[in-house]
């Protein structure tokens, strides 16, 4: 069983930096908090992780099938709730495809592929929140 690991080390006040598959990112609070908005803060890394997993999930089988896009983006919105812990309860999925002509079924079939076989963030995320999504089209 494949194991993965990462290491959060402190540097002053609320920043902290962490290593992620041979990257530095530096994680800090707002302000107004104690921060000093060196970085991103932790939560929205949530929703990068979905959007990252889903979007190389989704463009690798659209390769496989040969259907090609002039542009593609994955938005994650997700929603919080008012209490403590502050956790997101909710997350939208908008798959927004750009081209000629694309054909809706080989689409529809990449997203689902993603989101019921392969994307191990969502099958995660399924687990603990309402997971919801959409495809856009936009023609060029």
């Amino acid at each position: 069983m494949a194991k993965e690991s990462v290491t959060t080390k402190w540097l002053s006040n609320m920043a902290f930096e962490t290593e992620v598959s041979g990257h530095r990112i530096v994680i800090d609070a707002d302000p107004g908090v104690g921060g000093e908005n060196r970085g991103p803060r932790p939560k929205p890394f949530m929703l990068a992780a979905l959007g990252g997993c889903t979007a190389m999930d989704v463009i690798s089988i659209l390769g496989k099938m040969r259907v090609e896009v002039d542009s593609f983006n994955v938005i994650v919105e997700g929603d919080l709730t008012e209490e403590y812990p502050k956790h997101f309860y909710k997350m939208h999925v908008i798959y927004e495809f750009t081209g000629k002509n694309l054909p809706l079924d080989k689409l529809q079939k990449a997203v689902s592929l993603s989101e019921e076989k392969y994307c191990g963030v969502s099958a995660v995320y399924k687990k603990a929140l309402e997971l919801t999504s959409e495809i856009k089209i936009i023609e060029s």
